[in-house]
């Protein structure tokens, strides 16, 4: 009986076809698949949209930081990444001794200053914005009337 029910079941099964071929190129069953590059064009175009908008400027900021962080001298008034504000009384590659108060002294590694302390001045060796001429002799032009 069930040498029989075999027959049957391979007489009504149809024959297997081979892969049938898509009209994209892809593989069976995908219609319209064009292959890996298809695929890969997004991921690249995320890429280069992160790059151009987080990587690209965050390099940029750390750069001047470094710059900034290799012109600091005595005097300046800065804060740390931990958010302690000093003048820096002393000064060697590594390490950066800040007065948090008189008589009180820290000693930091330079690479945890964060940058200048809110309300500092600038100091002379970070660029200014140039002022015109035009007002102070405006000024002087009042002064004498």
């Amino acid at each position: 009986m069930i040498p029989t029910l075999f027959a049957l079941i391979q007489q009504a099964a149809p024959p297997p076809a081979g892969p049938a071929p898509t009209a994209g190129g892809g593989p069976a069953g995908i219609p319209g698949c064009a292959g890996g590059l298809g695929n890969l064009a997004p991921m690249l175009l995320i890429f280069v949209v992160f790059y151009f908008m987080l990587i690209r400027p965050q390099q940029k900021k750390q750069r001047e930081l470094q710059d900034w962080l290799k012109s600091i001298k005595k005097g300046d008034e800065v804060v740390t990444t931990g958010g302690i504000i000093g003048k820096i009384s002393g000064l060697t590659d590594d390490i950066v001794t800040l007065e948090v108060q008189e008589k009180v002294r820290m000693r930091v590694v330079r690479s945890h200053i964060a940058g200048r302390a809110p309300g500092a001045t600038p100091s002379k060796s970070t660029p200014e914005p140039e002022k015109s001429d035009k007002p102070e002799k405006a000024e002087k032009s009042e002064k004498k009337a």
